[in-house]
């Protein structure tokens, strides 16, 4: 079966709002055996929805429509699929009842009001209803193309979609496939050496596919299996989850939907190990994305941003003369930083970071984008010089990832070249 997705709404077309609405939908779909062939996106104007409508009917056995079923002038979607199909635009007299009903438990029982203009729908339709909110969808057929028409609204869209749309298709899938997607996150590797480790990998397989995306600063690997049986697609699948981990090894750092704070707050549980965070040039960010993750006050016991050189010698005991001699920004100052914190806190480990982030500051020594990170351990410590770029958010992003790295890697006993 050939599925598209029809995105209706002029703040999308302009950017003011990003359409998560389609990749949900494909996302869901691909959980039933259904692949979305195409996303399309239009503004809220009728002749540019209907010829969309037309041009999706060719090419499509079901399309999936999102936006403009709301009372205001602009949401013309209902008027544009009446036209587009040759039916008459009618009031239905179900989504009348929904409307008043809605209506009466927001405490007004009246008449007529605006909002009747939602429970106009083209002819011969069948109506879709929406729980949870006043524009309801609706369904009709043509062209041999199924329509489901549902509300821009991602948490109506979604309920309407699974309780409706979803069962309706599947009950209609005459070949349906099992689809399985495995989801091998990376950091630490560009996407050309990614691709180039990977390389030739699937050639020739039938039931494997495989996409690189790039979620700056991370990648992502998404190998989806295609198969007849869930058996057949789980073991194909597995296979290939293996193959990817051999040729990528110790830069996948989580698989699924888990992100690197997540790993690294996994590891300190199996471990039992505590941790105190020195941050300068991250301005607390790293301690940011691990207290956003329930749970870590276990192993997170305190962080400190000392930006000035006075917050670094009376917070964590920096000697005065590594700062006058070698500077705030130097792998003195970051292992003096890592221990002070360990030291203050109690903790097991304790990690610093220290950098010039731009745009001003950097000399031709150190320029913008200089990094020092450290940590410091029962068994050892280790500090690193990295070079981050010039774009201020990249470098504090890029410090915040590598120092999460560090982590992961000395928890899971994982070599990082210092």
């Amino acid at each position: 079966m050939r599925v598209s997705t029809l995105s209706i709404g002029s703040e999308l077309i302009c950017g003011e709002v990003i359409d998560t609405n389609a990749g949900h939908i494909a996302e869901l779909l691909l959980g039933c055996g259904l692949r979305v062939q195409r996303h399309v996106v239009v503004g809220d104007c009728e002749p540019d929805i209907g010829e969309a409508l037309i041009e999706l009917a060719q090419k499509n056995d079901a399309v999936v429509v999102t936006g403009g079923l709301g009372p205001t002038v602009d949401d013309v979607t209902a008027l544009a699929a009446a036209h587009a199909t040759g039916r008459r635009l009618v009031v239905n007299e179900e989504l009348k009842g929904h409307l008043r009903a809605f209506s009466a438990k927001l405490g007004d029982p009246g008449g007529c009001h605006p909002s009747d203009k939602q429970a106009m729908i083209p002819a011969k339709s069948a109506v879709i209803p929406n729980p949870t909110g006043t524009a309801c969808g609706f369904h009709f057929m043509h062209g041999g193309c199924f329509f489901f028409f549902l509300p821009g609204v991602p948490s109506e869209m979604d309920r309407m979609l699974r309780e409706t749309v979803l069962p309706f298709l599947s009950v209609r899938v005459m070949h349906k496939r099992v689809v399985l997607s495995a989801f091998l996150n990376v950091f630490g590797l560009s996407e050309p050496e990614v691709d180039g480790l990977l390389a030739g990998i699937f050639s020739g397989s039938h039931t494997i596919q495989m996409s690189i995306c790039v979620t700056f600063p991370w990648i992502r690997i998404t190998l989806r299996a295609d198969a007849d049986t869930e058996t057949a697609a789980r073991t194909s699948l597995q296979e290939a989850v293996e193959l990817v981990r051999e040729r990528l090894g110790d830069a996948i750092f989580s698989e699924g939907h888990e992100t690197i704070e997540q790993a690294v707050a996994r590891l300190f549980a199996r471990r039992g190990l505590t941790l105190a965070l020195a941050e300068s040039c991250t301005g607390g960010l790293i301690a940011k994305r691990l207290t956003d993750v329930p749970g870590s006050s276990a192993f997170f016991l305190e962080g400190v941003v000392t930006y000035s050189n006075a917050a670094k010698m009376r917070l964590l005991e920096v000697p005065q003369d590594i700062l006058e001699v070698r500077g705030a920004v130097s792998s003195e100052c970051a292992a003096a930083m890592a221990t002070g914190v360990r030291g203050a806190a109690g903790s097991d480990l304790g990690l610093a970071v220290t950098g010039i982030a731009g745009p001003d500051g950097g000399t031709d020594d150190k320029p913008v984008g200089t990094v020092f990170i450290s940590l410091a351990a029962p068994d050892g410590s280790w500090t690193k010089r990295f070079r981050f770029g010039d774009n201020r958010e990249e470098i504090r992003t890029l410090t915040a990832w590598m120092a999460l790295d560090w982590l992961r890697r000395y928890l899971g006993g994982i070599p990082f070249s210092v």
